[in-house]
């Protein structure tokens, strides 16, 4: 009910603000086959770990004289590196470093539920003892074991669900496999006639090998129809009929979803999916690529894609020798003392009912509602909008220590105390009797002095005329790829977007706009207002976009607006007349206090 009262006075006070619903892309289902038994396992898990383990491992970004950044599992494609050439590094492959209960135990500290390791990447390199090629770890190199069996061991040791990567249809090793024209001619491949003889052959050895699985991640498909990918599925459906397979193994055929590399939805998004994430800037290991998440990084992310009900599997890159890099092995024991109190708010649960705040995320588990705070109000009042379920208590999880709330018609505050047990992310578990609203795609954003800024992100606009909202993806270095919902298609007055606002604080506040503008839609003009005042602004240039290049943003500041009273308020960007080209693309709208 109060969700609907929040909504009529929306409708009311801007009688064009519902012109288009929230973008679709973001409300269809994540899940592919809701049946399947494995999947209450994975929802439930939360956290899993990828690894990225090959002979790339052993090049670590350099071919030759060469260094390279960002995804070093593709270093052969990128230096086009000879299919013969390449397999010779094999040779020298000997990781005597490995230890499989080292890995196993790392991950169980680290928290993580499941745990996928490459069986073959794009290179054509087999990790594991196959049958079907001698271009793997056994026969081609001096190490002479197959590390996943061990590795398979001592995770069912540990209670944690072991999974395989699978490339099925790049190959740069083979000539009728995906993606090698440097060596073999596009047009003579049967790419048939290598899903027949070491492609599925191959996916039929992980599945009957290694004890049972709890997933096949596959990836890049290519070179099948849907009926024939069915048939594929189907056959390996005979062989392990509870292992989910990923939506990577294409035509919409998976049992979940995955989302793009370092691709999180801003909302919640129905179904069991998940969001891969490197460590730091590749997924094969690099040598010189010390950019790596933090711990404080890991739980943040951790926490807002759970927030969103959905898994995040963060990858670790091995180097050659069988070692994890020490930053991985630091950063993930640290996340995982995290998870050791915090744990209860991220295993087992849904999505937030409420959408993200000044102070952080949310998660849920019937009657409790996981406050994940990242920022302090400046007044230590925790603001919780829309709460109207009958609050029995609120404590710092993990911990006895109650605090103390007051229960207001739609909203709750909490009291916190004068310092948090942890900056990074303390969670206050409210536990709840009867039903709590829920709210989590409720567009009006809470503006508050009590925080440096409130970013806005234009997924919660109301999109009015031409305007739309698409996804943009780029990348930093090769591979590194970045994904933002970005508003676009605004050329006339009429294309307005509309940020339903609670400010919550009489004041200033500075406006400042985040954008990427072309330079056909540079130094066109555009306005912002917010209860009859007007910020004029003129785009600049920040680059042309291309997805293999970085796009590049400006937080423009364009001036300052007063609020005279705490309460909703409609602030909308849109162009003047008379402009021919698209005003530009904007990612949020940041709201400073002036102090």
């Amino acid at each position: 009910m109060k969700r609907l009262v929040l909504l009529l006075w929306t409708v009311c006070l801007y009688p064009a603000l519902f012109a288009q619903d929230m973008p679709d892309m973001w409300t269809k289902s994540g899940g592919h086959n809701a049946a399947h038994p494995g999947l209450k396992w994975f929802t439930s898990a939360k956290f899993g770990l990828f690894i990225h383990w090959g002979l790339y491992s052993k090049l670590g970004g350099r071919w030759k004289d060469s260094s390279y950044y960002g995804s070093g599992e593709w270093l052969m494609n990128r230096a086009k590196a000879p299919a013969a050439e390449y397999a010779e590094v094999a040779k020298t492959f000997n990781p005597q470093g490995f230890n499989a209960e080292e890995w196993a135990g790392i991950a169980r500290e680290a928290g993580v539920k499941y745990l996928v390791i490459t069986a073959k990447h794009h290179e054509g390199f087999s990790m594991y003892d196959s049958k079907v090629t001698d271009f793997d770890i056994v026969d081609a190199s001096p190490y002479g074991k197959d590390p996943m069996k061990a590795l398979a061991k001592a995770c069912r040791d540990k209670g944690i669900p072991f999974g395989f990567y699978y490339s099925q249809f790049l190959d740069w090793h083979e000539p009728n496999g995906g993606g090698n024209s440097w060596d073999f001619k596009t047009k003579e491949k049967d790419y048939q006639q290598y899903y027949r003889t070491k492609s599925i052959p191959q996916l039929k050895e992980l599945l009957t090998n290694y004890g049972q699985l709890g997933l096949v991640w596959f990836d890049m498909p290519g070179g099948l129809t849907p009926e024939q990918t069915k048939q594929m599925i189907d056959s390996l459906r005979l062989l392990q009929p509870n292992c989910l397979f990923s939506s990577r193994v294409g035509h919409g055929l998976g049992d979940y979803r995955d989302f793009g590399d370092s691709e999180v939805p801003p909302v919640p998004i129905a179904g069991a999916w998940e969001s891969i994430y490197t460590h730091n800037d590749s997924w094969g290991y690099i040598q010189h690529d010390l950019n790596f998440k933090s711990p404080k990084e890991i739980i943040h992310l951790l926490s807002n894609v759970a927030s969103k009900g959905g898994n995040l599997m963060l990858n670790v890159g091995p180097d050659g020798d069988g070692k994890w890099p020490q930053y991985s092995v630091d950063y993930l024991k640290a996340t995982g003392k995290w998870l050791q109190q915090y744990g209860e708010s991220i295993y087992g649960t849904t999505y937030g009912l409420l959408p993200a705040q000044p102070w952080g995320v949310t998660t849920s588990k019937p009657g409790k509602l996981f406050l994940h705070v990242w920022e302090m109000p400046a007044n230590r009042q925790l603001r919780l909008p829309g709460v109207d379920a009958h609050v029995k208590s609120v404590k710092i999880l993990g911990t006895h220590q109650t605090l103390q709330f007051q229960q207001q018609p739609g909203e709750t505050t909490v009291q916190l105390p004068v310092t948090l047990p942890d900056t990074r992310n303390t969670v206050l578990v409210m536990e709840y009797s009867g039903n709590q609203s829920d709210l989590s795609q409720l567009r009006t954003q809470t503006v508050s002095s009590q925080y440096p800024q409130a970013e806005i992100p234009t997924i919660w606009a109301v999109y009015n005329g031409a305007a739309k909202n698409k996804l943009f993806t780029w990348s930093h270095y090769f591979g590194d790829w970045k994904h933002d919902n970005l508003a676009y298609g605004m050329i006339t007055p009429e294309d307005a977007l509309v940020f339903p606002l609670d400010i919550q604080d009489v004041g200033d506040y500075k406006i400042i706009l985040d954008y990427a503008c072309e330079k056909s839609g540079a130094s066109q003009q555009g306005v912002v207002t917010l209860n009859g005042q007007r910020l004029p602004f003129l785009t600049l240039f920040t680059g042309e976009y291309d997805s293999h290049q970085p796009l590049l943003f400006i937080q423009h500041a364009i001036g300052n607006l007063h609020v005279d009273k705490p309460g909703k308020h409609n602030l909308a960007i849109k162009p003047v007349a008379g402009n021919k080209k698209e005003l530009f693309r904007l990612r949020k709208v940041i709201l400073q206090p002036v102090k």
